[in-house]
């Protein structure tokens, strides 16, 4: 990797670390945020409702990318988060915590596809699984690192305390990554906007083809996902000790699985790696069900159930960037709201499923959820026969 490539993805890593600690740490400090602003849980129920609403929208912004440039839409979304966080940080009140949320969210969906659509467009796709899955980091660092920080700074400083310090770090990332990308070619004449853009996609069997699989290995996650928490509880009445455990057995199963897909995925091929990983997280599903009872058993059966999906998960994304490259920003944003979607399936379902399983015995079984998640994975796994020729 050259040198300045290499400076770009480590900055990548730093910005994504910052934007996924403000996005994530909202539920852990939910109690937190609700006693500073003075609110209700129900008005921070609606606060994070229209959060998810609006980011939705930014995928479609993401075709900025593809229509402008990718260092246009990185640019944009970083203004839009430092928009957001800074006006918090001068008036900390609920309004402007709403506002915050909802632009962090719509920047953070326009900088992640602009971002993958620039390496998709500089690194050959035999190595871009591990430069990909260096850029994933941010994710489970912010987790491992980041939330707990923002936990000490409310702690003793107040609920506004982290905001500020999301904006300074924005606008270091601002004007770090405006001098180490180069500018993006004048548009060229009859390049297509964001009709056209889409219309790629949808025309595109392939495309839909990634999509649908990505929507489905996300509903199978979620599955497990939302009735972890209650699972636990349920199961060994050890809430706040078990949940306080889970937090670092899941980032820790992140930061591995991305660790395995840098180091896997492009000597395995990201098809082969995606077809591993889906069947090894329907086996953690079933290993998760048989383990569960005790709580170390059931850490351990998480921990394997998470590894393995965020395997999949961030195998899937070099694999999605090489799909349509003439629209690779707006397919990357696509892609974002196909998991976002398959999350809301899956946590649609999950709760139903989990009881069938929660009066079978004296312990609650996790069976039926793991069953479900080895048929979400299957059903993955016929979508993905449809790309394999990308290998």
């Amino acid at each position: 990797m050259r040198s300045r490539l290499r400076f770009q993805v480590l900055a990548f890593t730093g910005t994504r670390t910052v934007l996924n600690t403000m996005h994530r740490m909202v539920y852990p400090l939910l109690p937190a945020f609700q006693r500073g602003l003075g609110v209700d849980l129900a008005a921070l129920s609606l606060a994070l409702t229209l959060r998810s609403l609006a980011g939705a929208s930014g995928p479609l912004l993401a075709s900025i990318a593809d229509s402008r440039g990718r260092k246009a839409g990185m640019m944009i979304g970083l203004l839009l988060f430092v928009a957001g966080v800074g006006l918090v940080a001068v008036w900390p009140t609920y309004q402007a915590f709403l506002i915050a949320l909802i632009l962090a969210m719509v920047g953070k969906y326009i900088f992640d596809p602009s971002m993958q659509a620039y390496l998709g467009d500089r690194v050959a796709y035999q190595r871009r699984g591990l430069v990909l899955a260096v850029t994933e980091v941010g994710w489970s660092f912010s987790f491992i690192l980041g939330v707990p920080l923002m936990g000490l700074l409310i702690a003793g400083y107040g609920w506004a305390a982290p905001f500020p310090l999301f904006a300074l770090f924005g606008l270091l990332a601002l004007g770090l990554l405006g001098w180490l990308l180069p500018r993006d070619p004048a548009p060229a004449d009859g390049r297509v906007g964001l009709l056209g853009n889409m219309s790629l996609v949808w025309a595109s069997p392939l495309a839909l083809a990634g999509l649908s699989m990505s929507l489905l290995l996300s509903a199978a996650n979620e599955i497990i996902n939302l009735v972890f928490g209650v699972w636990l509880e349920d199961s060994f009445g050890l809430k706040i000790t078990a949940l306080g455990a889970v937090a670092i057995v899941i980032g820790l199963s992140e930061l591995g699985g991305e660790s395995l897909v840098g180091g896997l995925t492009d000597r395995l091929g990201k098809v082969r790696s995606l077809t591993i990983g889906l069947l090894l997280n329907s086996l953690a599903a079933l290993t998760l069900s048989y383990l569960g009872q005790s709580t170390l058993g059931a850490l351990v059966g998480l921990f394997l159930f998470y590894i393995t999906f965020e395997f999949s998960l961030v195998s899937s994304i070099p694999l999605m960037s090489e799909i349509l490259p003439n629209a690779r920003a707006t397919l990357m944003g696509m892609n974002i709201a196909a998991v976002s979607i398959g999350r809301a399936v899956g946590a649609l379902l999950a709760s139903p499923i989990y009881f069938l399983g929660a009066n079978t015995g004296s312990m609650p079984s996790l069976l039926p959820s793991a069953l479900a998640v080895g048929v979400f994975n299957l059903l993955a796994l016929v979508a993905l026969r449809r790309i394999k020729d990308l290998g």
